[in-house]
């Protein structure tokens, strides 16, 4: 990723320099690793210096998750429905996460203290607007942002367990639950790939598009029964 070069400068290292070093750091080896002293170590300063940029570890994540976030590249065009947008968004933060290792954490736990992830908030919001209003439009889009950095985790610890030859599935041909489990392969199910994303994301929207045309039925109804009255007084 690019530096613009723009930010207040300590020394020779500028916030950007900063924020693009601890992206190197988390790709290379993961958000455990990913100090505030190691980072300095890599920039060549005292950890003391990039407490100038960034005063705590977590306003540095939540500057790195709007960086990752900000690498979706969704269809906006105005032409296109709220569903086509939404769907777009989804898969376009899912490309973002996956870009950088441990990219959906790194989202997910700054998203939960409250301190990032507004920009995928606000797009899916803005996409959820085109078709519904203002309430309905922000509850659906932190719900769906719960379901893509859910899934997008999973789907980058699988990756982590894979490249570490880690064995998944239930070997001991037991079931432990009572469950019927014919037919059901824990790996398969475990994958969460593009499909199974998809698939997701399907059927969220699929249940909003339910719900609105209830929602316009039953205002059709209402509008009618309004109507009647008048009608026979006629």
């Amino acid at each position: 990723m690019a530096t613009s070069g723009t930010g207040s400068h300590t020394g020779r290292h500028s916030r950007d320099d900063v924020a693009d070093a601890a992206l190197r750091i988390l790709d290379d080896f993961g958000l455990p690793d990913l100090t505030m002293r190691r980072l300095a170590g890599a920039l060549h300063v005292q950890p003391s210096a990039l407490y100038w940029h960034f005063p705590n570890k977590q306003t540095l994540l939540a500057e790195l998750a709007e960086r990752i976030a900000d690498r979706a590249r969704p269809n906006t065009a105005p032409e296109l429905a709220w569903d086509v947008v939404a769907s777009s968004e989804a898969f376009g933060l899912r490309d973002a996460l996956l870009a950088y290792r441990d990219g959906a954490e790194v989202v997910s736990s700054t998203f939960a203290l409250g301190l990032g992830a507004s920009t995928p908030l606000a797009r899916l919001r803005a996409a959820f607007e085109r078709g519904f209003d203002s309430e309905t439009s922000t509850r659906a889009a932190a719900a769906l942002l719960h379901f893509i950095l859910g899934h997008v985790s999973h789907e980058q610890q699988r990756l982590q367990y894979d490249s570490l030859g880690v064995v998944s599935g239930n070997t001991s041909g037991a079931d432990t639950s009572g469950a019927d489990t014919s037919g059901v392969d824990a790996g398969d199910i475990a994958t969460g790939d593009r499909d199974a994303f998809a698939f997701g994301v399907d059927l969220f929207i699929e249940g909003l598009r339910h719900r609105q045309s209830s929602e316009s039925a039953s205002a059709s109804r209402s509008a009618s029964a309004s109507a009647t009255p008048s009608a026979t007084r006629g």
